[in-house]
């Protein structure tokens, strides 16, 4: 028997239930599953605010790591300490919010050595999009010779890892949040200078005085149009989420006067090498950025509330589940 999040069509919607091991998938490779993190994706499908999860009953969860309890697979032995995020588990395939899960063998990458479970799902889906997000810019060549840069969203997940990764690379970077209250915490992750969401939000000229060299933007919307007006020639800016809505109401201008780049990035569907080789930069990384991130770590029969909280907007830095809590 193990622990699950269970998502249902009567109320309450999310209830935690036990499951016998064969109602789980019938698929290779069992996790035992050490960490979990909450993500916005995650907290649509808990409060059915957004269309995330279509068949119910459902257990959500985009990201999880573990130790292979099972494995009919060559890839991955018993014991193996995996990761696995992506390939729309938690959406189209039961997810991490649990205690144990079977999964396909090439959902999983090796977490990498010295990493500890805690660290992984601290960086989670939110981490590994952020590490994407500057490695694309590095692809493109941006460098912090070439002025500042600035993240929207900067107290999410993925926007806080955004700012502590490009401020330890030596950029100068500016967060942009709703949240006044989180500027001291977001100075202490690296920014140099915190701006408030408002300043981005009102339809603007479609070219505005250059600011900025690179952008990570996780908003979308006239946030995204916003900053893209706002780029330095050969400006570079990597777009990931919608938290601004979906449209984007731009013109070519940016495009064909200043040469700037829109650089799409996809957390998802990924391939296998991509991802190791991204986990293995994250692994990378200082351990101190760890100590100044906000974490909350919660159990199964918490994470209701916490994904209204999420949706709320009253969550900063990361919620993971420990499900043995």
């Amino acid at each position: 028997m193990s622990r699950a999040l269970m998502l249902h069509e009567d109320a309450p919607r999310a209830r935690v239930v036990e499951l016998e091991d064969n109602q789980l998938p019938d698929l290779p490779v069992t996790v035992d599953i050490e960490r979990s993190g909450l993500n916005y994706k995650d907290a649509l499908a808990i409060t059915g605010r957004g269309k995330i999860v279509r068949d119910l009953p459902f257990v959500p969860g985009i990201d999880l790591t573990g130790r292979v309890m099972s494995s009919e697979s060559p890839d991955h032995q018993v014991g193996d300490e995996v990761i696995l995020t992506g390939w729309g588990v938690g959406e189209r395939h039961w997810g991490g919010l649990a205690e144990r899960m079977r999964v396909k063998p090439e959902w999983l990458v090796a977490r990498p050595e010295g990493m500890s479970a805690e660290q992984a799902m601290a960086f989670g889906t939110a981490g590994l999009t952020a590490m994407l997000c500057v490695m694309r810019l590095e692809e493109a060549g941006l460098t912090p010779q070439q002025g500042p840069v600035i993240v929207t969203g900067a107290t999410g997940g993925v926007g806080s890892w955004a700012v502590q990764m490009l401020a330890e690379l030596g950029f100068e970077v500016h967060a942009v949040s709703g949240k006044a209250e989180q500027r001291n915490w977001l100075m202490s992750l690296g920014a140099y200078e915190v701006h408030l969401r408002s300043d981005f939000e009102a339809k603007g000229r479609p070219l505005e005085k250059s600011r900025w060299a690179g952008a990570v933007d996780t908003a979308g919307g006239q946030v995204l149009a916003n900053l893209l007006a706002q780029m330095h020639y050969d400006g570079k800016v990597a777009a990931v989420g919608l938290a601004a809505g979906a449209d984007l109401p731009t013109s070519v201008m940016p495009f064909i006067l200043r040469g700037v780049s829109l650089l799409g990035v996809d957390s998802v569907m990924i391939n296998a090498q991509r991802r190791q080789q991204v986990w293995q930069r994250l692994a990378s990384l200082p351990a101190n950025l760890h100590s100044r991130m906000q974490l909350e770590t919660v159990g199964l029969d918490a994470l209701a509330e916490r994904a209204e909280a999420m949706l709320d907007g009253t969550i900063s830095g990361r919620v993971l589940l420990d499900p043995s809590l």
